[in-house]
């Protein structure tokens, strides 16, 4: 036998070894086959599932987070189709805004779990200022596919333990109102009666209590306030109305059931910064005239007394504004105390005669003109200073910023852009034009100066802390204070010397009508200032004193400082 015979012999049994080996094999991997596959299509269904959950999940944060932020526009725009057609978002907003007025929210907090049949528990815990924290499991509806998801809201997910067809409802009360007391611990106001040491002499400063005014009714019942509260309306009681009125208590009901109770707790006791003899003081020097005087501590910023309107009314403020023109002047480098001027009567700016008080002729150097408050200096000066950093300039005195105390008015400076021409610039310069400020105001511009160029934010309360406002540097803020003891020592503030202590003060005369052509004389047509702070190297007070329609500064004003002054040191 030739080998390729055997060869093509031998192989013939092999290859039918092979085919039946193969048919062994396929029928062994059939089975195999088929689980790969049904574990493929478990995996995909699976996925699919795990996909869909993860969608749901990421829906759900998304909602916490805007909840917590109140962003409801944001909440607005994760609803369904259907959700949307049957509130729009305004409505729905609105039923966010109302369960948390009605609850006194002030937070809340939402975590969402694991997804349970096309819902997401939500675990929410809402923060209360009258029924403390209400916590709940709410189930967050979440309908669609992919892209499509969205949640099916419904009104009672706007606060947790809200069932469907509930209304939040609420009954609050307040408890005892807190007492107001001087520094000493004397009482300013005491219980229900509001009784005062001070008498009389407190009843402008410690202020009223009252039913809750028309602006006030939305804030007060989201604070807890019941509608026929009374709350403070005026001086210190509104000041302080959110310490004396404590927290409010009551009971917090989802329809008919109790969802929260709690107890109001008591205002407390409120120790002031308040002098008293310095308060009685300040309304003996104001008598029955219309006005106001106001004593802060520059060191610290304590107020130590608020006579009349010092903190409620403005005025425009003369020529005590004629400090910040100064601070401006001096920091932009266009004058020094010894730089000489014209001894004129009056001003022309813009082709107007801006007159100096009562046609007086002054000038001088620029110390001699400060000390004698000459429009006729100070006009030119402010136009040359320009509208944009005249403005800057009362704006770091806290011109135009409320005053950080509740109720007191905001003294106000136009824009530069409504300050047009050299006229309105030089008018406003010297306190005229459209300046408003209150005494308090003027105070604390007086107290600026004394702390070296920082301005300290005015409190009310013994114990908390002084804060302060870089406004200039330390060497302008020397220079006006050697100006301003030059105004009283020798200018039109003598009135306000002291025999024991340097006086460094400025006054003021602030037209109430036209501050060009010829002045009538009448006392009536001016307003009366004074601002200082003494002794003037270690100032332990500052004034500012205000007589509305009184005559001039000098004359009026500045004895009154006097006396203040004298009582404070």
């Amino acid at each position: 036998m030739d080998t390729r015979g055997r060869f093509a012999e031998s192989s013939r049994p092999r290859r039918r070894r092979s085919d039946s080996a193969r048919r062994r094999l396929s029928h062994r991997l059939l089975p195999i086959g088929a689980l790969a596959l049904l574990a493929f299509l478990v995996g995909v269904l699976v996925g699919g599932l795990a996909g869909g959950a993860e969608a749901e999940s990421g829906l759900a944060d998304r909602w916490a987070r805007a909840w917590r932020s109140g962003d409801y526009a944001a909440m607005y725009r994760l609803l369904t189709p259907d959700a949307r057609r049957a509130t729009d978002a305004d409505a729905f907003a609105a039923t966010y805004r109302r369960a948390a007025a009605t609850a006194t929210q002030t937070g809340v907090r939402v975590r969402p779990r694991a997804p349970v049949d096309g819902d997401v528990p939500l675990d929410v815990a809402a923060a209360t200022r009258a029924f403390g924290t209400v916590r709940a499991r709410m189930e967050l509806p979440v309908e669609g596919e992919d892209d499509a998801l969205g949640v099916a809201w419904v009104p009672s997910l706007a606060f947790p333990g809200l069932r469907p067809r509930e209304r939040l409802r609420r009954a609050t009360e307040l408890g005892a109102r807190g007492d107001i007391l001087a520094r000493d611990g004397s009482a300013l106001a005491r219980g229900d009666a509001r009784t005062s040491a001070l008498g009389p002499a407190g009843t402008a400063l410690v202020g009223t209590v009252g039913p809750i005014p028309r602006p006030r009714r939305r804030l007060a019942r989201a604070q807890g306030y019941p509608a026929d509260a009374l709350v403070g309306t005026a001086g210190l009681e509104l000041a302080l109305q959110e310490r004396l009125a404590g927290r409010p208590g009551g009971t917090l009901r989802a329809g008919s059931r109790v969802l929260a109770r709690t107890r109001p707790a008591p205002g407390e006791d409120v120790r002031t910064t308040i002098d008293v003899k310095i308060q009685r003081t300040a309304t003996a020097a104001l008598g029955e005239r219309l006005g106001g005087i106001a004593v802060v501590r520059p060191r610290d910023g304590q107020v130590l007394a608020l006579s009349g309107i010092a903190s409620s009314s403005v005025q425009p403020p003369g020529s005590t504004f004629k400090i910040i023109t100064t601070t401006g002047a001096l920091e932009a480098g266009l004058t020094r105390p010894g730089r000489r001027y014209p001894v004129e009567t009056e001003a022309t700016l813009d082709g107007v005669g801006l007159e100096n008080a009562n046609g007086e002729s002054c000038g001088g150097t620029f110390a001699e003109s400060f000390a004698e408050s000459c429009n006729s200096v100070f006009a030119p000066l402010g136009a040359k200073l320009g509208a944009r950093r005249l403005v800057a300039a009362a704006e770091r005195f806290g011109f135009n910023r409320p005053v950080g105390i509740p109720g007191a008015a905001t003294s106000t400076i136009p824009p530069p852009g409504e300050i047009q021409g050299d006229l309105a610039v030089g008018s406003t310069a010297i306190g005229q034009g459209k300046v408003q400020a209150t005494a308090l105001q003027m105070a604390l511009v007086a107290a600026t100066i004394a702390e070296r160029g920082r301005r300290p934010e005015p409190r009310l309360v013994l114990d908390d802390r002084p804060r302060f406002t870089r406004v200039t540097s330390p060497a302008v803020a020397r220079t006006i204070r050697q100006l301003m003891v030059g105004v009283v020592r020798a200018g039109t503030g003598t009135a306000a010397a002291l025999p024991d202590a340097v006086v460094a003060g400025k006054t003021g005369t602030a037209e109430l009508g036209p501050t060009t052509g010829d002045a009538s004389g009448d006392p009536a047509d001016t307003d009366a200032w004074f601002a200082a702070f003494a002794p003037a190297r270690r100032a332990e007070v500052a004034v500012g004193v205000l007589f509305v329609q009184a005559g001039a500064g000098g004359a009026v004003a500045a004895p009154a400082a006097k006396q203040v002054l004298e009582a404070a040191l």
